[in-house]
This record gives structure tokens, C-alpha cells and sequence, in this order.
């Protein structure tokens, strides 16, 4: 089988999801041709050389519906027989196309493929594409549908972690970030986002809050009990599918959970056969995807089972792995995740996660398999592991190994 190999990753930097955030008069479309822009330019992408650009995003409404992927290639400096589609699996959509361009290279359609993902989710608001699974009584009430906020509450009673357990995480988490920041690790991944002029616009993270202790962590009332006891009763729907549980300890906040932000990431994929037209030397080859269906109630638990299938497939063990990126959608989920497989968390998240920096949903994939890439560069790491819990219940996974 042929192989597939990373050449480049880039993201833009995350703003706030807000009227108030730097990106805010960015649109969808502009953000992904900026992004599509800045990676053909740092590898003199020209023609027809790349397949298709797959392009993950959640809420495929208004300014990111229509298929934003082919629209994007449109509106940006590629070759218009280029085509585009766009892709969902939720929170793992940017893992998702890699996953999906590389095994198409392996299969030998084609020498190689743009993949990655876009989220404005503070100009199309998260939900507002009235998803059935939560709209429509006929499959929510047979799948015990339950909000995420909820499900990551279930898995924190359900596994023993505490409010200071998750709060405890979240300041590692922002402590993290600030000082892969102040290192300039992102340097290599991260552009600048500019206006019409070409004046800058933003240049870091801009949801940090690297002031954040467990003092001011704790002045914060959980965000989710209120949905669970007193609207339809949430709780209430949880509880008869995890029966043994006599409630759910509501432990999760804005502080723990995962920031709402604007950004997106993409990747080159593609065979040994790209490189040599490109002139350009792989970084990573990618050796396994994995992607898994889970308990929709509880939502979250997907990283540990589809970490247990790519693992299987590849005859590999935990041990095997050098560094790990566990989207942080919410504290309990990579506290689960550690537990788990008893990992060391020196190797899970050594940059921080989204808790600090946020989660564009439809990008986040992309963006922290190349923060892996990245970090096992800068550290001569042979071996790593991005995973996503998904909503809905699913999990998603890929093993890369630098070449």
C-alpha cells in the first residue's frame, strides 16, 4: 500500500468566538482562503497537483454552508480544477479529512490532498443548524440524548473526579499554554491573520487566560446544573441509562470546558510522489486512523475506545506512544483518558489544549495534530497519537511517526 505522508501543517491562531474577538468580522469563507493561501505559498503548490481539498466544519449553515470547501478553493489562489468537499464528524471534522485524504493516497487516488477544517463560531453559533439528534423527539428520546455539558459531568461521577480535580487540570492546562507561547513553540504552525490591506489582524491565541488559579476557577458555578434538574430535566434522562449513579455531580464551568473561539488548520497530505514535484521532504508518515461509535448519553468517552482500536490495528501498546494530543472539550475527558491507559500526563497535552486556547470545532482536529507534529519535532519524539472525543457519541484517532 502506498504511503501517506504529512508535508506541512499551519492554523491560524484562535480569537475569541465573540462580538468582541479579533477575528470577529472575519468570515468563514475568508478565514479557510487565507488559510488555503498561506499553505500553497510555503510549498509552491501550483496546478492540479493535489486532488481535492476536504474541509471539515460543523454547523454547515449560512456563511459556512453551501460547501465552504469548494467555495474556498474558489476564492483563494488555487487552481480551480481543484475540487472541494465539505465533511462533519462534529469536534473531530479536522482529523477527520486528514484521516480520510490520507487513506484515499494510500489507495492510490491520487498523489495528494488539502486537509483540514474551519470554525466561526462566534458568527455562526453552535447549534444553529437544528441538528435532529437533539430537534427531533423521535431519536433523541430513543438515544437518551443528553447536552455535552452533561455528558462530561456524567463521566466525572461516573469515573471519581472532582471539582478540584477538573479545576486542578484546567490551571495545568492554561499554565501550559502560556508557556509554550512565551517559548514560541507555535511558531512554525501558527500565521497571521491580516485584513483586505494586509495589515495584521491577530497573531496569538487570544482566549488565554493564563491568570487563571484555583481561586478564580472556584468562584465559578457549574454550568450545566441548571440544564440537568430544572429545564427538560436532563439529569433525569442520563440517570436512566446509568442507573447505578444516584446523581450527577456537576463539576464543569467556563473555566474547565472547552473555549469558544474562531479558527482553522490545514495540512498537506500526500505521497512520495507529491514531494518530489513539490521539492519538498515529508515530515511525518501517517501510520494509522481509527474512527468509533459510542454511548450517545454519556457522549464523551470516544478517545479511550478508539485509542484501544488504532493501538489493536497497529500491534502497537500505550507504551509505544511518545506524546499525546487529547482534545481538552472538557476537563473530565482527558482526566478519563489518563486514567484510562495510566499515562503520564508529561506526555499528553505538553502545550496545553483547548480548555486555554480553545476549540474551533470544525479545525480543532487539524490544528492539534500539528501541534503534535510540532512538539515531537522540537523534542526528537518518534511517535504520536491525536484523539477526539466526538459528539454524539464517536471517537476519532491518528498515529503519526516522524520520517
Amino acid at each position: 500500500m502506498t504511503e501517506a505522508y504529512i508535508y506541512d501543517a499551519i492554523r491560524t491562531p484562535r480569537g475569541k468566538g465573540r462580538k468582541d474577538g479579533a477575528l470577529h468580522e472575519v468570515t468563514s469563507l475568508r478565514l479557510s482562503t487565507l488559510t488555503l493561501n498561506a499553505l500553497k505559498e510555503r510549498n509552491n503548490i501550483e496546478g492540479h497537483v493535489v486532488e481535492d481539498v476536504i474541509w471539515g466544519n460543523v454547523t454547515q449553515v449560512m456563511e459556512q454552508g453551501g460547501n465552504l470547501a469548494r467555495t474556498a478553493v474558489l476564492a483563494s489562489d488555487l487552481d480551480e480544477a481543484i475540487p472541494g468537499i465539505a465533511i462533519n464528524r462534529f469536534c473531530a471534522s479536522g482529523l477527520e479529512a486528514v484521516n480520510i485524504a490520507s487513506n484515499q493516497v494510500r489507495g492510490g487516488a491520487g498523489d495528494g490532498y488539502i486537509a483540514g477544517g474551519v470554525e466561526m463560531m462566534g458568527r455562526v453559533a453552535m447549534g444553529s443548524d437544528g441538528a435532529a439528534i437533539a430537534a427531533d423527539p423521535s431519536i433523541a428520546m430513543e438515544s437518551y440524548f443528553a447536552p455535552q455539558g452533561i455528558g462530561a459531568d456524567l463521566i466525572a461521577t461516573e469515573y471519581g473526579f472532582s471539582r478540584d480535580d477538573v479545576d486542578q487540570y484546567s490551571v495545568e492546562s492554561q499554565r501550559r499554554a502560556k508557556e509554550a507561547w512565551d517559548d514560541k513553540r507555535f511558531e512554525k504552525s501558527v500565521i497571521t491573520v491580516t485584513d483586505q490591506n494586509g495589515l495584521p489582524i491577530l497573531d496569538h491565541d487570544e482566549y488565554m487566560r493564563p491568570q487563571t488559579d484555583m481561586q478564580s476557577l472556584g468562584s465559578l458555578n457549574p454550568a450545566f446544573e441548571a440544564m440537568g434538574k430544572v429545564m427538560p430535566g436532563f439529569d433525569k434522562v442520563a440517570l436512566m441509562k446509568y442507573p447505578h449513579l444516584e446523581r450527577i455531580n456537576h463539576v464543569h464551568h467556563a473555566g474547565n470546558s472547552s473555549g469558544i473561539v474562531d479558527g482553522a488548520a490545514a495540512l498537506l497530505i500526500g505521497n512520495e510522489e507529491l514531494g518530489e514535484k513539490l521539492g519538498l521532504k515529508p515530515r511525518a508518515r501517517i501510520r494509522s486512523t481509527a474512527k468509533i461509535g459510542t454511548d450517545p448519553t454519556i457522549n464523551l468517552t470516544g478517545p479511550v475506545p478508539v485509542t484501544e482500536r488504532i493501538l489493536a490495528q497497529t500491534g502497537m501498546n500505550i507504551g509505544d506512544i511518545d506524546l499525546f494530543e487529547v482534545n481538552e472539550a472538557f476537563a473530565a475527558v482527558v482526566l478519563r483518558f489518563l486514567q484510562a491507559f495510566d499515562v503520564d500526563h508529561g506526555k499528553v497535552n505538553v502545550n496545553g489544549g483547548a480548555i486555554a486556547m480553545g476549540h474551533p470545532l470544525g479545525a480543532t482536529g487539524a490544528m492539534i495534530l500539528g501541534t503534535l507534529l510540532d512538539e515531537m519535532e522540537r523534542t526528537d519524539k518518534e511517535t504520536g497519537l491525536a484523539t477526539l472525543c466526538v459528539a454524539s457519541g464517536m471517537g476519532a484517532a491518528t498515529i503519526i511517526e516522524r520520517v
